[in-house]
């Protein structure tokens, strides 16, 4: 698969961590960033992994083209990705809370933590789903809850959820290189 990210590189550590013990049926072919300064470049090659920066989509597909990959995983990837049309099905993205709530134009990061606070909510998680051209839209593959205290802050939803995306994430990996990316195109109608 290739990893697309934009900052930090965590998901990438994860994904790293669950390859290296099995956990994770998959291998890394290369990371690619729109962000020419993110730490995540730097961790994949420290990981061995290749890693590019690419500005646009355009960029992207032209450094994905030197890979065989089957997947592309958005991993804290902040822009609408347009994959080449022979990859178009085959995008995956973790979204920080449950589908259809909170997501679209505007819902990322801690902007989507700071709503799902203000609105109250009881509950809130994560969701991998595959991306098309409208953000958050593609069909869902996998979904999974946290329960929130009354007193939660942002940062309190935040870390939990991405506790629930460390292990989400790699299984509906798993679960696609199991079941094949067209059974979710399928099964959601789309």
């Amino acid at each position: 698969m290739a990893v697309l990210l934009s900052g930090s590189g965590r998901t990438l550590d994860n994904f790293h961590e669950r390859i290296v013990e099995g956990s994770l049926a998959a291998r890394i072919e290369v990371v690619i960033s729109n962000n020419e300064a993110a730490l995540g470049l730097e961790k994949a090659r420290n990981y061995g992994y290749p890693a590019h920066y690419a500005a646009d989509n355009s960029a992207i597909n032209a450094v994905l083209a030197d890979y065989a990959v089957d997947l592309i995983s958005l991993a804290g990837y902040l822009k609408l990705y347009t994959p080449p049309p022979a990859l178009c099905r085959a995008v995956l993205n973790i979204h920080p809370a449950l589908i259809p709530s909170f997501c679209g134009p505007g819902f990322y990061g801690h902007h989507v933590h700071e709503a799902v606070k203000a609105r109250g909510c009881t509950v809130s998680g994560c969701t991998v789903h595959f991306a098309n051209e409208e953000y958050d839209a593609g069909p869902i593959v996998l979904q999974r809850c946290v329960n929130l205290e009354l007193d939660d802050s942002p940062d309190d939803i935040a870390t939990k959820v991405f506790a629930v995306e460390c292990e989400t994430y790699p299984e509906a990996i798993n679960m696609v290189d199991r079941l094949g990316v067209d059974y979710f195109w399928t099964r959601s109608g789309q």
